[in-house]
């Protein structure tokens, strides 16, 4: 089997897109890639058998389709379980059958992008001055991806009551301004570190 050297990310919004597009390079340098944002989730999941058709038609054996969705306080494994299926009704090989020659990964952010963000309290508070680089210690935050009543909610009380955006969080702005100072080595999020590894093992 060939080295992988390129790869598809296919992502449910573009505040993920914005984000990847500063962390696959810090996580794989030596890949070429290419993020598809759809328009939410059901955007995603309407075109997603097409798009897998269409990666079987001419996916080679160095490249790779990475889907990264949002968790939405969903089920994790069922989620999963329903990308694979499309991929494999498309004839692709999802990650899940622990072929050496698997084509498609699949990713979820746990509860969504925000989780990873506040992953990284040095990022944000390297961002947003005003946001103490210990956010990550205090109670609410300390497990990113379990954060009650929202990461989105906790990402935006975070900034305001740093003095930021008090008009409301403008996503995609803070998703690529706060993955440029992302370090991958020190998030967090389990969903994050799963991401980061599943790139890393390809």
């Amino acid at each position: 089997m060939s080295s992988v050297t390129w790869i598809e990310i296919l992502v449910e919004e573009p505040s993920m897109e914005a984000a990847l597009q500063a962390l696959v390079p810090k996580i794989r340098p030596d890949l070429g890639f290419q993020v598809h944002a759809f328009q939410g989730i059901s955007d995603m999941l309407a075109k997603l058998p097409a798009r897998f058709r269409g990666y079987a038609a001419w996916l080679g054996d160095d490249q790779r389709v990475v889907v990264v969705r949002d968790e939405d306080r969903k089920d994790c494994v069922k989620l999963k379980v329903e990308i694979e299926k499309m991929a494999r009704d498309a004839g692709l090989v999802p990650r899940s059958h622990r072929s050496a020659s698997f084509q498609v990964l699949t990713r979820i952010a746990v509860e969504e992008l925000e989780a990873w963000l506040l992953g990284d309290a040095q990022a944000l508070a390297m961002t947003y001055p005003g946001v103490p680089s210990t956010l990550g210690q205090q109670a609410r935050y300390r497990d990113p991806d379990a954060i009650k009543g929202g990461t989105w909610e906790a990402l935006q009380a975070a900034l305001q009551k740093a003095g930021h955006f008090p008009g409301g969080l403008p996503k995609i702005q803070v998703a690529r301004e706060v993955a440029a100072n992302m370090d991958p080595e020190r998030n967090a999020s389990r969903s994050f570190r799963a991401f980061r590894d599943g790139l890393r093992a390809l």
